[in-house]
């Protein structure tokens, strides 16, 4: 996998939105704090224009994003929100500068359709806090994503959960949010799991539909040859009124029970306050013992 440059102080930044409308409003603490880094703000013409729910047109979000991606001076685009709107327009978007001057992705939540996408490209991607998160994110999540995106050994420590499948692997990390990635199945941005540790997260879901999607990975080939699984947030998860029966943790266990892959729950990422970053598609050593769980880049 091609990592793209990382940061030095002075360097221009993108804020654009692919998904979900926003206003200027709402990620001022996000510029703030790239100027306070020594970083260049960018905004896209994304920022503060709507079509109903979206920041913009399928084709004014394409441009805008289209536009941060071909620019030789921009060295990172920070996706400003999710929502849904990404995959709308990831069809229509030319990668071929991209892929021989890559730059670096970040976000999570919908922007796991771009992760996703540049992961089958070969090139590397951020998972972590976006503009819109940043008043409300812990200090531990935005340290994180400071170090990474400037080259600082960054490595997690976590206490171990009680319902953990314990182990060592390694592999490439991938994944992001379950909804996303099971809506991309099938499709050109589908990911290749084998040899490598998937990290999933969630939000605002039933817990049928949770199982829906794990069943879905599952018959796609996910877990067939996974070196091992990740479990972040699951947030503000839902039941019917005839009950499901079983919590997020026990229904990803009855999926992946079979394969014997080391299974980390209650990682520090996703829809939650303390969302670290991760680079995807970068190598990682998972260890999963009783007492914690260690992630490091090899």
């Amino acid at each position: 996998m091609l990592k793209p440059d990382f940061i030095r102080e002075g360097d221009k930044i993108a804020i654009v939105s692919t998904a979900r409308k926003i206003d200027l409003k709402e990620i001022n603490d996000a510029i703030y704090i790239l100027k306070e880094w020594g970083l260049i703000p960018v905004l896209g013409s994304t920022i503060g224009i709507e079509s109903n729910q979206f920041a913009g047109t399928d084709g004014e979000r394409r441009s805008d994003f289209q536009k941060m991606l071909d620019d030789k001076e921009i060295k990172a685009i920070w996706c400003a929100r999710g929502g849904y709107g990404t995959v709308r327009i990831i069809d229509d978007i030319d990668f071929s500068y991209f892929c021989k001057h890559p730059k670096w992705i970040i976000g999570y939540s919908d922007i796991t359709v771009l992760h996703s996408h540049v992961h089958n490209l070969g090139i590397c991607s951020l998972h972590a806090p976006m503009p819109i998160d940043v008043h409300k994110g812990t200090k531990e999540s935005m340290i994180t994503f400071r170090d990474l995106i400037f080259k600082k050994n960054v490595a997690y420590k976590i206490p171990s959960s009680k319902k953990n499948i314990l182990g060592n692997c390694q592999g490439q990390l991938i994944g992001g949010n379950l909804s996303m990635l099971y809506s991309l199945c099938g499709s050109s941005s589908s990911l290749d799991t084998s040899g490598k540790i998937l990290c999933i997260e969630d939000l605002d879901e039933y817990l049928y539909h949770i199982d829906r999607m794990l069943q879905n990975l599952k018959r796609n080939g996910y877990f067939d040859n996974l070196s091992g699984l990740i479990v972040g947030g699951m947030t503000k998860m839902h039941d019917n009124n005839i009950p499901f029966g079983k919590k997020p943790k026990q229904i990803i266990l009855d999926i992946v029970q079979e394969y014997g892959f080391p299974v980390a729950f209650k990682f520090p990422m996703g829809h939650i306050e303390d969302n670290r970053a991760l680079i995807f598609g970068a190598a990682a050593l998972l260890k999963v013992t009783k007492d914690e769980v260690k992630l490091e880049y090899i």
